[in-house]
């Protein structure tokens, strides 16, 4: 049986990504700020009170699964704040490099401990940290703080190449969630890519920026 962290869970594709793994067998422990009903419902571990972008909050997901072997880490917390130039807002931007950037690192060097070799490092980051896929311009705070944590986690595969440990950058695709006002494809869609793209990541393919479909992403 594999087991699977899964920050985010509580809603949209974290609570997507519980659902599917507990259906095919996985132990799935659910991190989030708040639990919801229908994340209660599945047959999972819940762990309340995560905040990512808090030393606090990650330091009592590290208590609660503490001595617990993760097969897979899945760093999904994430914040999407719209502003432009012209509206431009640094409180906005520091919540999102909070969230998006130094969250997946808090978690991951916080759960170290868990992780051993075999063991694998998922991140939920967007193709809108891409410089060459920008042809739009502002979404400034997302768009800075998803390519920070795509620097983030090319330097995670590189340090934890000698421990055996895999990581991959995803990019779940413009699903038709709450952060996405319900547009795009449908979240059991990109939920399998995701996994699928888990389940094939090994050391070789550590540090790429793959879609749930299965592309290559250039940065």
């Amino acid at each position: 049986m594999t087991t699977i962290l899964i920050t985010g869970a509580n809603r949209g594709i974290g609570l997507e990504l519980a659902r599917q793994c507990v259906e095919r067998g996985d132990d799935v422990v659910a991190a989030c700020r708040r639990s919801s009903p229908e994340l209660d419902a599945l047959d999972l571990r819940v762990v309340e009170g995560v905040d990512v972008a808090t030393s606090e909050g990650v330091a009592k997901l590290a208590r609660e699964v503490d001595g617990l072997h993760l097969d897979v880490l899945l760093n999904n917390s994430g914040i999407l704040e719209r502003g432009g130039l012209e509206d431009l807002d640094e409180d906005s931007l520091r919540r999102q490099f909070e969230v998006n950037s130094l969250g997946p690192l808090r978690v991951t060097r916080a759960l170290l401990g868990n992780l051993g070799r075999g063991s694998k490092v998922g991140i939920l980051t967007s193709l809108m940290g891409s410089m060459a896929d920008n042809g739009s311009g502002s979404y400034y705070g997302y768009r800075m703080s998803k390519a920070a944590v795509n620097a983030a986690g090319v330097s995670l595969a590189r340090d934890l190449a000698s421990r055996e440990i895999a990581v991959v950058l995803l990019h779940p695709g413009m699903v038709a969630t709450e952060m996405t006002g319900r547009r795009g494809i449908a979240v059991e869609e990109s939920v399998r890519g995701l996994l699928a793209r888990l389940d094939e990541l090994d050391l070789e393919a550590s540090g790429s920026f793959r879609h749930a479909d299965g592309r290559h992403l250039d940065w």
